[in-house]
């Protein structure tokens, strides 16, 4: 259950992240709190997971799923870079995610 509550965790973060660009510097009043909102419920979601998951494991895949995910909605929101470079990183990042998962003591 703690892996799916991170799993929630990094999309609140990603919807955060995109909301910091639709608030546009915290000058939009709702876009503004949404973005708030989607942060508080991200870290306590992060928060809830680490009672189980390791801390470095925990941040780790957090901020990967958060970097992953914005990068793709920034694809497609916003027509940013599909250059193969860029994307092979992404995977590389979605491995290292996959990879933390796997060798990580069950929780």
């Amino acid at each position: 259950m703690a892996w799916i509550i991170l799993a929630v965790a990094g999309v609140f973060e990603c919807a955060w992240a995109i909301g910091l660009k639709s608030s546009q510097g915290f000058t939009r009043p709702l876009p503004s709190v949404l973005t708030v909102a989607a942060m508080a419920v991200s870290v306590v979601l992060l928060g809830m997971a680490m009672k189980t998951i390791p801390v470095g494991t925990a941040y780790a895949v957090w901020t990967g799923i958060g970097a992953v995910g914005v990068a793709v909605l920034g694809i497609v929101l916003f027509g940013e870079s599909t250059a193969w470079p860029r994307l092979i990183c992404l995977l590389l990042i979605v491995a290292g995610i996959v990879g933390l998962k796997v060798v990580s003591a069950p929780a």
